[in-house]
């Protein structure tokens, strides 16, 4: 499993992000997705690795190639083309990150220090888990707000709870798509599938069923367990959404054994 998008350290070379509110700082932040899934993962035994740095720095579910000429100084890609990219310039809220686009040598030096690790641990789960097993199975959990903003698919549109996504069929075998939505109805939630998420580059990267390499998104619902305006735990709820995701789990891991 990976958490890519629930670090929020800043690091103090990244400058444009130093004084902005909480409220703009967390607005894309996949804000205690690692909490939901740590009970989950530990009591299966499931390697789980969570971002510790701001998706604003850099996104680990893109691409170092994904910035424009907002962003990036010299940048090949025309203005806006990459608003929320590897170096996002504004939030889904249309609220202002970058003011000016910084130099190509910060870019490098952020995708060095901050997106390299992250995705050399990755590889190396991969490496590591296929020595023991014919097939790796991969699970990138994130979370989405309740409705869509003018910057997704879907904007004013109410979302599912749950939305799992494997590029349109590419990511997996179709069996463990159908596995995960089974199994995450059977914990209890409401699930959609591809839409508005299609997954991003993570399991666009590293799904590659021919390899038996088989990845995939899940997106979780915020209004479930966080106020997505303060950006708090809804402490009345967390512990039972946490009990929802172990019983799915449970039943991925299971139907992956039988």
């Amino acid at each position: 499993m990976s958490v890519p998008h629930a670090g929020e350290n800043v690091p103090k070379e990244v400058k444009w992000l130093a004084d902005l509110p909480e409220t703009v700082l967390m607005c894309d932040v996949d804000r205690f997705v690692d909490e939901l899934y740590t009970p989950a993962a530990s009591t299966m035994g499931v390697p789980m690795l969570v971002a510790e740095t701001h998706r604003y720095v850099v996104d680990l579910n893109r691409v170092p190639e994904d910035i424009d000429q907002n962003s990036v100084e010299g940048a090949v890609n025309p203005p806006g083309l990459y608003t929320t990219g590897f170096h996002w310039s504004k939030t889904t809220t249309g609220a202002p990150l970058i003011k000016n686009p910084i130099s190509q040598s910060l870019h490098n030096e952020l995708t060095e220090k901050y997106y390299s690790p992250f995705h050399k641990k990755i590889e190396q789960q991969y490496k590591d888990l296929s020595k023991g097993t014919e097939s790796v199975y991969h699970l990138d959990a994130h979370s989405m707000p309740s409705v869509g903003t003018k910057a997704h698919r879907d904007p004013g549109q109410k979302r599912p709870q749950i939305v799992v996504s494997d590029c349109d069929g590419t990511s997996c075998d179709p069996g463990f798509s159908e596995l995960v939505i089974k199994a995450y109805k059977s914990a209890g939630f409401e699930v959609e599938y591809n839409w508005p998420y299609k997954g991003g580059r993570i399991t666009q990267m590293y799904g590659k069923p021919e390899l038996q390499q088989h990845a995939l998104q899940v997106e979780m619902n915020r209004s479930l367990y966080m106020n997505e305006s303060t950006k708090r735990k809804n402490a009345n709820v967390f512990p039972e959404v946490q009990r929802q995701i172990v019983r799915a789990i449970g039943y991925i891991m299971n139907g992956l054994k039988s």
